[in-house]
């Protein structure tokens, strides 16, 4: 088995596709937009999205919710970490050694977490 596709929600649309485009430009990946609602950002077996909410509802982070991006470099988790924080994220975890990866985590504008590990 393995992840199909991961979706954080978003109220901002436009900031969060400006966020996740500056965050993901390095990454070879290709932004779809198939409605207002919905962006992906995709890549052979890679697919991320940004979500307005279906319902209709603010969207809301979930409180031990997280997803992790693994970046292949403890220089790369620094790099994108750092370029996080600019693109006005929030640090809840500099970059470090942590067990046997290297990692560090954010919260996007919406308060999704991430994190980057090598």
């Amino acid at each position: 088995m393995k992840m199909n596709y991961f979706v954080v929600g978003t109220n901002d649309m436009d900031a969060s596709v400006a966020f996740y485009d500056a965050l993901f430009e390095h990454a070879g990946l290709t932004r779809l937009q198939p409605n207002d609602r919905m962006t992906y950002w995709l890549k052979d077996d890679f697919a991320f999205a940004a979500a307005l909410p279906f319902d209709g509802e603010a969207a809301t982070n979930g409180n031990g919710t997280m997803v992790g991006f693994s970046l292949g470099s403890a220089a790369e988790v620094t790099r994108l970490h750092e370029k996080a924080i600019g693109l006005g994220g929030t640090c809840e975890g500099e970059p470090a050694q942590r067990g046997p990866r290297f990692s560090a985590y954010v919260r996007d504008l919406d308060r999704n977490k991430l994190c980057f590990s090598d």
